[in-house]
């Protein structure tokens, strides 16, 4: 284990293991939240510009935060979503393009307005809001959801929308030219137009410890550990190789 050969090999290990011990760290403190927000925080009624700005992802631990904003619906702008449940009950969503108010360049937010137990009861829905759609200024106040990312619609029927996606909705929206609009989307706590309201609790309060980061470090360490072993045994099996070929040798010349 002095020699040269053995030396520069521990000083190799020395530096793999000091490479897997960093990860560790890092993992380390990944696993641990010093800052979690406060229990019920999500259930403060916040203006939307403090959680999240138009284009911004919205950070995991603001996912369920309820906002309050105001605008007008835009007309011709009233779409339904399919596939949504409520209390377990599948039917379908009204969602609305809202025309924020006071902001210096347009910008909207997908609304999702209310539930519906069928498409004709979402479809009569939209007919009501849009005789309603006559600019006038809203507050709407409600949770603000992640976009589910948008899916290819069936061949068949290439209007129908499965996912609550803005980005989606954008291509069949009008009066887009310029437009900022917001990533998430709002699920409504109010529903208009006849339709029910949609289930929307608060989110469940995480743990402000992750186990799996921990998983992750103890992972690291375990490969530091072995990063000497390995030099160990290497060195171990080099020398009873010697010793082997040692007794070889002066077995035969004794014999």
């Amino acid at each position: 284990m002095l020699r040269g050969r053995w030396i520069g090999m521990l000083l190799l290990c020395l530096v793999v293991a000091g490479v897997f011990a960093w990860l560790g760290q890092w993992q380390l403190g990944r696993a641990i939240d010093t800052n979690p927000p406060p229990p019920g925080a999500t259930e403060k009624v916040l203006p939307i510009d403090q959680v999240v700005k138009p284009g911004a992802y919205l950070d995991a631990p603001l996912v369920g935060q309820r906002v309050e904003t105001s605008g007008s619906w835009v007309p011709d702008d009233f779409l339904v979503v399919a596939s949504r449940f409520n209390d377990g009950a599948e039917g379908y969503w009204v969602t609305g393009q809202l025309r924020i108010a006071g902001a210096t360049e347009p910008t909207s937010l997908a609304v999702a307005i209310g539930w519906a137990p069928d498409e004709k009861a979402a479809k009569a829905a939209v007919q009501r809001l849009e005789q309603t759609a006559d600019g006038s200024v809203v507050t709407v106040t409600g949770r603000l959801i992640s976009d589910e990312g948008p899916v290819a619609p069936p061949k068949d029927q290439p209007t129908r929308m499965d996912r609550m996606s803005p980005a989606a909705l954008l291509g069949f929206w009008h009066d887009t030219a310029e437009l900022n609009v917001y990533r998430p989307y709002l699920a409504s706590a109010t529903p208009l137009g006849g339709l029910d309201t949609i289930s929307s609790p608060a989110p469940e309060e995480h743990s402000s410890v992750n186990w799996l980061n921990i998983f992750y470090a103890v992972e690291w360490a375990i490969f530091a550990g072995f990063a000497f072993y390995l030099w160990y045994r290497l060195a171990k099996d080099a020398w009873e190789r010697e010793v082997e070929d040692f007794d070889e040798r002066h077995g035969t010349a004794g014999g």
